[in-house]
């Protein structure tokens, strides 16, 4: 009982601060407006792959619920709440399967050349985690993201923050649509979206590289996916399925669907945990089929704040702000390698 007065409580100060403005309804706000975290990204635009990097010199509280079954990642451990570390300094997405988890090397340097990380007494080891996207079949496959790549990118994020939706970072090779394979596929990228309800902020960033189609969430309308033959308009991803009776050969052909989800309010490991689980639910409403045995569907929730908030509410405005993060994932991107983006099908 005390727990639900609790909530009640938070949920009716964030609606009477609101009020108090005149409006209780959320307003879209840049997602750079999370401080202290920081973000930048870099790409290789001729390969067909990148990094994005999310920094908070001061360390972040963080979660991570994966849910699709070929992941790439790594210190995911490190947001088990059984672990020992309570906050981490950066998260690292990339392409290049798992050969780009080496991207988190470099962004170790940068962080420990500024005086960053866990002291250990005799060293500072800057605690990072790192996801990654399939965009091998993108591009040039020999040229993946690397710890020269990691440094620019933190150097970017603390010096010179430069997030872009599109083709951008980790978005860079990023396509969808790919159950009958490349030839049918199309080029997506990041996205990025924002809200505030008085003074609670969420946001979301995508890396949309998903096997399945993609819904505008607020319509139910497919917006990109699996293409017909001919290139000129959109085909379903699970009727396709459907129609064929044997065993893909290899769905392997660049997928996983990466996101970091980011709030002002407070929240412990746990807490964030559970919240990065509810973001799934953005997924489930713009992506189907979704968390596939050949997606690595990840998705990081991290703590920037000390506001009070409810923890399903955040959790609630994690998966609207996921769905819309990535509709602007589709919108944004801009044909590249061969594949059509939305913006250019007729």
């Amino acid at each position: 009982m005390k727990k639900m007065i609790a909530i009640l409580i938070t949920i009716a100060a964030i609606l009477g601060a609101a009020s108090a403005e005149g409006d209780l309804s959320m307003k879209e706000i840049p997602i750079t407006a999370f401080e202290p975290l920081r973000i930048g990204q870099t790409e290789n635009a001729e390969a067909g792959t990148g990094c994005t990097v999310f920094v908070c010199p001061d360390g972040m509280r963080a979660g991570l619920d994966v849910r699709g079954g070929g992941p790439a990642s790594r210190e995911s451990q490190l947001l088990n709440p059984l672990m020992a570390a309570q906050s981490i300094h950066a998260i690292v997405l990339a392409g290049g399967s798992a050969y780009g988890l080496g991207t988190a090397n470099g962004v170790m340097e940068f962080l420990e050349e500024r005086g960053i990380g866990y002291d250990t007494g005799y060293a500072l080891v800057p605690l990072v985690a790192q996801a990654d996207i399939y965009d091998l079949s993108v591009g040039d496959p020999s040229v993946r993201p690397d710890a020269a790549m990691g440094y620019k990118a933190a150097e970017l994020a603390f010096d010179a923050p430069n997030y872009r939706d599109g083709n951008y970072g980790a978005g860079c090779g990023a396509t969808v649509g790919k159950i009958a394979g490349m030839d049918t596929c199309m080029k997506t990228g990041i996205g990025s979206y924002a809200v505030q309800v008085g003074d609670l902020k969420v946001g979301a960033v995508v890396v949309l590289n998903a096997l399945g189609d993609i819904y505008d969430w607020r319509t139910g309308r497919q917006i990109a996916g699996l293409l017909t033959e001919d290139k000129n308009a959109l085909r379903s991803t699970s009727a396709y399925m459907r129609s064929v009776t044997q065993v893909a050969e290899n769905k392997f052909t660049g997928n996983t669907t990466l996101a970091v989800v980011m709030t002002n309010a407070y929240f412990e490991k746990a807490q964030l945990c559970k919240i990065a689980g509810m973001a799934h639910d953005g997924y489930a409403r713009s992506i189907n089929p979704v968390h596939t045995s050949a997606d690595g569907d990840s998705i990081y929730a991290i703590s920037v704040g000390d506001f009070a908030a409810d923890q399903d509410l955040v959790g609630m405005l994690s998966a609207e702000v996921v769905s819309e993060a990535i509709v602007r994932a589709v919108e944004n991107a801009e044909s590249a390698y061969g594949y059509p983006a939305a913006a250019d099908l007729p």
